[in-house]
């Protein structure tokens, strides 16, 4: 059953909450069924035993919150017809899935979290392919299959407002609870140096700027704004540039921030989107475990709650953000 623990009861302290790495690339790195276009659903499909390891993995390392397998669970990924047949069975899978791992680690203590993940209907970092319709069509029966199981929602990798916007409405629409929603955006990184020196603003993938999206997250009232599949470099700046709108609301808003950046080698995605069906991107081998945690360092004095990982951030990452911030 999902947990009504409430996430930020015990982060007063500026220790921040743990989110979990990435779940496809995990997959890969343990020899699981993981290949395009099925990406993580593969596993789901196929070894969901291996599913359910990867997620006991993260926990084990110091995550605090894991995210239920669901991403690839749409249409750009398993096809139309599999998706019809099988998305609500295959989300309520993950679900399922997670619930059981953190059954299997459970300590005493602060129990771990579920977050249900609802991922961009047209694929990662398409904004040209979403609309309101098909976005109903995919997050409805995802929606559904998770209900049972998810402790939080969490929209992620987000490439414009309108992707959350709708995403945070079908949740509305389709459960009676008051569950916290989770929005993340993943961030326009082709040009990390002008960000990092702020010779340019901080965009969606969209186009739209941060700022923009900051207003929108709190006029949806989200428990959590975050940013993710991005280039570390580049939180920094977008932690400080989303702090700055908040402090305009002043006391208004109990709004946390959160960073899972990823760990590919080269972040430039123009048609990345079209490919994704293709390859699987290289990793940045540099980016070790002390580097990320390095990282993470400045995103907590940046006003950080949540930090994690996303594509390629494994355990071994986690643990030395556990490690870290203990």
């Amino acid at each position: 059953m999902p947990s009504s623990t409430t996430p930020f009861s015990s982060v007063a302290d500026r220790t921040p909450l743990i989110l979990d790495g990435g779940m496809g690339r995990e997959l890969h790195r343990m020899g699981a069924p993981f290949r395009q276009p099925e990406w993580s659903a593969l596993s789901l499909m196929e070894r969901p035993d291996l599913v359910q390891q990867a997620h006991e993995n993260f926990l084990k390392a110091g995550a605090h919150v894991i995210t239920t397998n669901s991403y690839a669970v749409v249409p750009f990924h398993i096809g139309e017809e599999r998706f019809a047949a099988r998305g609500e069975e295959l989300a309520r899978l993950s679900g399922h899935l997670g619930r059981q791992a953190i059954a299997a680690q459970a300590q005493g203590g602060k129990p771990s979290l579920l977050a249900g993940s609802l991922p961009p209907a047209g694929g990662s970092y398409r904004p040209d392919l979403f609309t309101p319709q098909k976005a109903e069509a995919i997050l409805t029966p995802l929606i559904r299959g998770l209900a049972p199981s998810a402790d939080l929602w969490l929209a992620e990798t987000q490439s414009s407002i309108a992707e959350l916007q709708t995403a945070h409405r079908l949740v509305q629409q389709s459960t009676d609870d008051a569950r916290p929603f989770w929005g993340s955006f993943t961030l326009d990184d082709s040009d990390p140096a002008a960000l990092i020196h702020q010779h340019a603003p901080v965009r969606l993938r969209s186009g739209e700027l941060l700022e923009e999206a900051v207003e929108a997250a709190l006029q949806l009232k989200l428990e959590a704004l975050l940013f993710n599949c991005s280039d570390p470099r580049i939180m920094e700046t977008a932690l400080h540039t989303a702090r700055k709108v908040l402090k305009t609301h002043g006391d208004s808003t109990t709004l946390k921030l959160g960073v899972y950046a990823n760990g590919f080698a080269h972040n430039h995605h123009d048609g990345e989107g079209e490919g994704a069906n293709e390859s699987i991107t290289p990793l940045d081998g540099t980016l070790t475990s002390q580097r990320y945690a390095d990282f993470a360092q400045h995103w907590l004095a940046a006003g950080a709650d949540i930090i994690g990982g996303c594509c390629g951030i494994g355990p071994e990452h986690l643990a030395a953000l556990a490690a870290h911030f203990s």
